[in-house]
Order: C-alpha cells, then sequence, then structure tokens
C-alpha cells in the first residue's frame, strides 16, 4: 500500500497548525536524526546511524525497492528477501499452469536449484543520498516556463551521471515539496532474482476483494524472494553460475510477538501522496474523477471474472492482471467515501480562507487560491471525458497497441530493403504481439469494449462528444446505447486485422500494404484516441494549460506553506523513494461501542473459513495443523498471531516493506491500509489511520509447518 529546507512539516493536511504526531510522516532516512528523541521517547533503542549511514551498514542496507512498485527486505546473509504475495503475484502466476499451478498450490524451493528465475524483476539498494538543490537552482537561476523545465531536466541528467561511477548504478534526482528542493538517490541494481517460496494463493490473498483494505484481517500476504550476484558479490543478468547474494546489512527476526503500544518502524518506498492538494482538487476528485474510474474498472472486473470461472487456465493467465486493477477499484471506492465523511474538502476551505489571510500580506503569494479557483473552473467541464481516456478508451489493449503496430506495419513498407530495420521492427512486433496473446480473451474483451462505449455515451453530453464518436454512434444507432455500440463492436472484430491475435499475426506474415493497415477500421479507430492526439483535437490546449498551471501554483504554494511554517519540522509528499514512518502498535475504535484489537488470530481464520469459496476457502493441511494445534515455535497463549496493526504512516509501494522493532528486529510485513483512514493519501486521519501487516510469525509458520521448507527457516536470524 506516496516533493530551501530540510524542516519537517507540522503542518497536516487538515490543520496547517498543528503539530505532526509521531505516527505521520514519511520522513526522509537521512534527516531522520532530527526525529530521533522522539523516536526514543516512544519505545527506539537503537541510534540514528543504526537506521541510516552512508558510510557504513545500517538498516537501509536491508530494504530493497522491488521490481520498482513494492519493497522487499533482505532476512538471511544469502540474499533471501521477504516481501507481499501481492507484490510476487506477478512472478507466482506467470510460472503457474494448470500442470503446475503454484499460485493455488503454493511452492518452496528445497535447494538453490529448484528457485525460478524471474526475467524482468530487478531490486535495488539505495546506496546514499545527496541535497542537490543549490546546484539544480543556479542551474535554473532566472529562467521561467518551458526553458526552466528543460533546464532542470538537463541539470538533473548532468547531476545523475556523476553519481554513476560504475556501470551496476543507478541514479536519479527527486523532487520534493513540488520542486522546492531536490535531492539525488543513488541505487545499485540487481537483475538476477528468483522465486523462492510461496504460500498457496488461499493463504497469500485469503479474504480476497472482500476482506481488502479492512481491519479485521487474517491473509497472510507473503511471498520469498532470493537476489543473487557474480561470484564477486557484483550485480549481474540471470545465470546459472551466480551465487547467493552477501548483503551489507540483514534483517534478525522476532519471535516474541507484539502488544499493544509497541514501537514499530515501516521502512519502504511509499509510492505518492498528495496531502498538499487543495479543496479544489478534493472536490473533483470526489465529485467526478474518482467515481469515474470506479464504474470503468467495475466494468472490467466484472467482465473478466465471468469469464475467470469458467476456466482455470484463463483464471491464471488473467489473475495477475484482474487482482491489480480490483485492487485500485477499492480504493477509489474508500477514499472518496472517506474524503467524505471527514469533510476533507471543507477543512482544506477553512484552511485555505487563514491562508489566502496570510499570503495576502505577501506579494509572491496574494491571489494564489483565486488562480486555483480559475484553473480548476476551466478543467472541471471535461474531467469525466479526460478521465475516460486512459481509464477507459486505453482499457482495450488492442486498441492501445493498433496505433503503434500500425505505424510500425507502414513504415516497413517504406523500409523494407533496410534489412536491419526489418529485423528489428519485426522482433517488436513480436514481443507486442506475444504480450497481447497472453491476456487475450475474447468474449471478455468484447464486451468490455462495448460497454465502455456506451458508458461514455450515456456519461459525456452529446454535444461534448467528439466527431468521430459521434459518427459512430450515428452509423450504429441501434435504439439504445448497450445495442449500439455492441453492434459496432462485432462489425471490428469481424473486419479488423489488428485485433484478433491469430488474424493479427496472419496481416503481418502477409506483407501488408501501406493502403491496407491506413485502411483498417480498427487502426482507424484506434487513431482517434491516442491520448495526446485525442486531447489535442479535442480539448485544444485547455489540459495543458491546466497542467502547467496548476504545476506553477503547486510550485508556490508549498514554498509558501513552507515559509509560512518556518522552524517547524514538516515532511514532504511520498515519490517512490526510500521513507521511514514510525510510530506504535495501536487499537483503534472505528464506531462507538466498537474496539478492534491489534493482532487477528488463526480463530479468526477458521470462522471466516467457507469450503470452496474463492475467498474464504482453506489449504486442508492448515486447517488439519490448527485442529491439532501444531504451531511451534510460532504460536502463543494456545493460537496463532495472524496480522497486527500500527499506526504507521505508508501508502502504496509501501507493500511488503518491513515491520521493525525499537531493537531493530523484523515483526511483520506490511501490506495494507484499512478502510476507516483511506484518505491517507489526500489526508492523514490520526485517529483512524492504521497500517495492516502480516505477523512474521505466521508467515514462518506457513513456511516450516505447512510448507515443511525447514532450509528456508534455517537461513534466518530467529530472536526469541
Amino acid at each position: 500500500m506516496k516533493r530551501t529546507v530540510y524542516l519537517l512539516l507540522c503542518v497536516m493536511l487538515l490543520s496547517f497548525a498543528n503539530t505532526v504526531k509521531a505516527d505521520e510522516g514519511m520522513w526522509i532516512p537521512m534527516l531522520i536524526g532530527k526525529n530521533y528523541e522522539q523516536m526514543k521517547k516512544q519505545g527506539f533503542k537503537l541510534t540514528a546511524k543504526d537506521l541510516y549511514n552512508a558510510n557504513g551498514s545500517s538498516l537501509k542496507d536491508a530494504i530493497v525497492h522491488f521490481g520498482g512498485f513494492c519493497t522487499g527486505e533482505i532476512v538471511s546473509d544469502k540474499g533471501l528477501i521477504f516481501t507481499n504475495h501481492h507484490c510476487g503475484y506477478d512472478a507466482i502466476a506467470s510460472n503457474s499452469t494448470a500442470q503446475n499451478n503454484i499460485l493455488d498450490n503454493g511452492f518452496y524451493a528445497k535447494n538453490y536449484g529448484e528457485e525460478k528465475p524471474i526475467s524482468g524483476l530487478f531490486v535495488r539498494f539505495l546506496q546514499r543520498m545527496e541535497d542537490v538543490t543549490a546546484k539544480v537552482n543556479e542551474a535554473t537561476k532566472g529562467l521561467n516556463g518551458a526553458e526552466k523545465e528543460s533546464k532542470m531536466t538537463e541539470a538533473f541528467n548532468a547531476i545523475a551521471k556523476a553519481a554513476t561511477t560504475n556501470p551496476n548504478l543507478e541514479a536519479n534526482v527527486k523532487d520534493f515539496y513540488k520542486s522546492n528542493q531536490f535531492i539525488l538517490f543513488v541505487y545499485e541494481r540487481f537483475d538476477d532474482v528468483r522465486l523462492v517460496g510461496t504460500p498457496p494463493q488461499n493463504i497469500g490473498k485469503y479474504g480476497g476483494d472482500t476482506d481488502n483494505w479492512e481491519w479485521p484481517r487474517q491473509t497472510g500476504d507473503f511471498s520469498v524472494f532470493r537476489v543473487y550476484s557474480s561470484t564477486g558479490n557484483q550485480p549481474a543478468k540471470y545465470n546459472v553460475q551466480n551465487v547467493p547474494y552477501k548483503p551489507k546489512k540483514f534483517l534478525p527476526i522476532s519471535l516474541k510477538g507484539v502488544k499493544n503500544g509497541d514501537f514499530s518502524i515501516v521502512y519502504g518506498y511509499p509510492g505518492r501522496t498528495d496531502r498538499y492538494l487543495t479543496s479544489y482538487g478534493v472536490d473533483l476528485a470526489t465529485e467526478k474523477v474518482s467515481p469515474t474510474i470506479v464504474k470503468l474498472r467495475d466494468i472490467r472486473l466484472k467482465a473478466w471474472k465471468a469469464e475467470m470461472d469458467k476456466d482455470v487456465s484463463l483464471r491464471l493467465k488473467l489473475s495477475s492482471k484482474y487482482a491489480q486493477i480490483a485492487n485500485y477499484w477499492k480504493y477509489f471506492i474508500g477514499q472518496t467515501e472517506q474524503l467524505k465523511r471527514l469533510k476533507v474538502a471543507e477543512a482544506k476551505r477553512t484552511e485555505e480562507k487563514a491562508f489566502t489571510q496570510w499570503a495576502s500580506q505577501k506579494t509572491e503569494f496574494a491571489g494564489l487560491m483565486e488562480q486555483y479557483d480559475q484553473i480548476y473552473a476551466a478543467i472541471d467541464p471535461i474531467s469525466v471525458q479526460r478521465t475516460y481516456i486512459n481509464e477507459g478508451f486505453m482499457a482495450s489493449q488492442w486498441a492501445a497497441n493498433a496505433p503503434n503496430i500500425g505505424k510500425a506495419l507502414i513504415s516497413l513498407t517504406k523500409k523494407k530493403d533496410d534489412a536491419a530495420y526489418v529485423k528489428q521492427i519485426q522482433g517488436n512486433l513480436s514481443n507486442a504481439i506475444a504480450a497481447y496473446e497472453e491476456t487475450y480473451t475474447e468474449v471478455a474483451d468484447k464486451k468490455i469494449f462495448a460497454q465502455i462505449l456506451a458508458s461514455f455515451y450515456k456519461d459525456v453530453p452529446v454535444k461534448s462528444q467528439p466527431k468521430f464518436f459521434a459518427e459512430i454512434a450515428e452509423k450504429y444507432w441501434s435504439g439504445n446505447p448497450e445495442a449500439t455500440f455492441e453492434k459496432f463492436t462485432n462489425y471490428l472484430w469481424d473486419n479488423s486485422n489488428l485485433i484478433k491475435p491469430e488474424k493479427l499475426k496472419a496481416f503481418i506474415a502477409s506483407n501488408p500494404s501501406a493502403e491496407a493497415v491506413a485502411a483498417d477500421p480498427g487502426y482507424q479507430y484506434a487513431l482517434n484516441i491516442i491520448p495526446a492526439e485525442y486531447i489535442k483535437n479535442n480539448f485544444g490546449s485547455t489540459v495543458a494549460d491546466f497542467e502547467k498551471k496548476k504545476a506553477e501554483l503547486d510550485h508556490l504554494y508549498l514554498k509558501a506553506v513552507l515559509e509560512k511554517n518556518a522552524g517547524k519540522i514538516m515532511y514532504p509528499d511520498a515519490n517512490s523513494t526510500m521513507r521511514l514512518s514510525y510510530g506504535n502498535v495501536q487499537d483503534y475504535s472505528p464506531k462507538d461501542g466498537i474496539v478492534y484489537k491489534t493482532t487477528t488470530t488463526i480463530d479468526g481464520i477458521m470462522q471466516k473459513y467457507i469450503p470452496g469459496d474463492s475467498e474464504f476457502d482453506l489449504p486442508a493441511n492448515l486447517i488439519e495443523n490448527y485442529n491439532k494445534k501444531n504451531f511451534g515455535q510460532y504460536g502463543n497463549d494456545g493460537t496463532l498471531t495472524v496480522g497486527f496493526i500500527t499506526n504507521n504512516d505508508i501508502t502504496g509501494g509501501n507493500s511488503g516493506s518491513p515491520v521493525i522493532n525499537g531493537t531493530g528486529e523484523l515483526i511483520g510485513i506490511a501490506f495494507d491500509g484499512n478502510w476507516e483512514a483511506m484518505s491517507g493519501d489526500v489526508a492523514f486521519d490520526k485517529k483512524f489511520k492504521r497500517t495492516i501487516s502480516v505477523d512474521i510469525r505466521y508467515v514462518l509458520w506457513c513456511i516450516d509447518v505447512l510448507g515443511g521448507a525447514k532450509n528456508i527457516i534455517n537461513e534466518l536470524e530467529l530472536v526469541k
């Protein structure tokens, strides 16, 4: 489960004047010393250098950016990685077949030779961070607009290039506080990552969509990987001769468990938050954008689910894609609900009124909120239609692919005598088609395409619909939108060479003429929905003007917030860079008369158990060992703890992050937030915000007792 100044924000979402609570904030590790005294008061027992040390080993060296989309932690001196099951889901599903279904049945390698290489998967270790604000500001001094952006990009690239002193390093410069601060990040990247173990998905995904974003929770959301290196412990591409990587630091694992009030750290790579979003942005999201996203994702999920339930092979093929869409389908539902329940827009308007009064005395910041009002008024009428571009029209993969495939085929007719060019383009086409074919599902794909077009027709006033769309509706009109666009869908599937995979491959093999490609009805349709072209042809400069002006206003707004709160600790929005949050294991009351305890147990798993259910079924050996109370060294008080909650501040990208106790030991793996605080990416709620984690003892029990993988357990440093 996300940009001058190294001051940390006490301005928090609902009030700039509030003092930041310790559980609130995704802190920059390089500066965590500023928080050290508060951390000690809450139960931290180590030193600030134990958290981050660029010149020696520290906890940050045990944290990996997993695939660029999740977090993982090193848990052995042989490069073993723990992360979430949903982070490893694609790797697990892509290695599953109807004959060897490790997604459903689970898998644990008993030796290195059984570990499964995962093509394209990588991990990155952060080597160091450096504040380069002065360098960037010097490079862009006196510039504005496009010229400033260009020079800033040039400065970023120059700084990053200078930092990559060997080919195994990667570097980038990230902006903070809306480009009021800039930090260089230098990483070491490893590309040989192998799947070591996964529980069956009725453990790893227990509760499914029903329990997603909910507490109490009993999901065993974990998977196990290993990073490999060359024999010199250097990064290397996959090779059978590679050996397990020896890390600078790995996390010992505590078997002592947790109790209410215990200190906790979450260390990882939160993706993106927007906690300085104005009330105008909150209103647009809750009233227009998020409901549209939910509607369009619902169409896709229902169509896929109906087909996945019919065929195991198809379910395995679509499961990763389905899970990705479903996760944030429910997220947008919950975020909208909680933003409204907490009256976030209203609270922000109150703060903006006070801010405007303060800013009126500052020439540089006067009139900021009035300018926000103007740009949002301009974008509001087209916000629904704009959401359809990527979330709706691009939902059909063939339509997203068709412009590039068509242009590539046309280019081949012009350079057919250039053997090297022909070989390159044919290779690109082959790869694109193979990826497309992997998830093509004709019945579902046709249904999704037709229903999204019908939804667009009903959601966007006819007078605002683009010309090409109006022409389709008129030509194929059949009495109602649903029948009309079903007719158009059937026409495309029957007559285009760019939709059905077998027909597409045959078309390419026929070396079609440029005229034949250009005349293809699927190609003609797809050219109209290329996002950049669609925006240009239908909105003119409205969208570009909005995005440019909003970026300028956001930069000024954050500059003003920093000035207004000078001397107060302040943290920036998440932006996929390494962060640390600290807090405590903590219960909460979601409503009057109810208190949610800090832990869940295997007893709760059994209470939810529904034999044969797609979300709440269980492996036979879990039930068997539960009945025998066979919990081994991982049990406590006659049961087994499965999950726990803390008040740490996390968001997407933190999935797989370690939850670490006050002495630096792993106690759990973070995987979700709770329903009552799904406003968290926009507005942190100190009363309800919780991080949901799988207890490390349940993870080890699943590996050891259920999986029989004592070889994995023997690698770990267990602290009792």
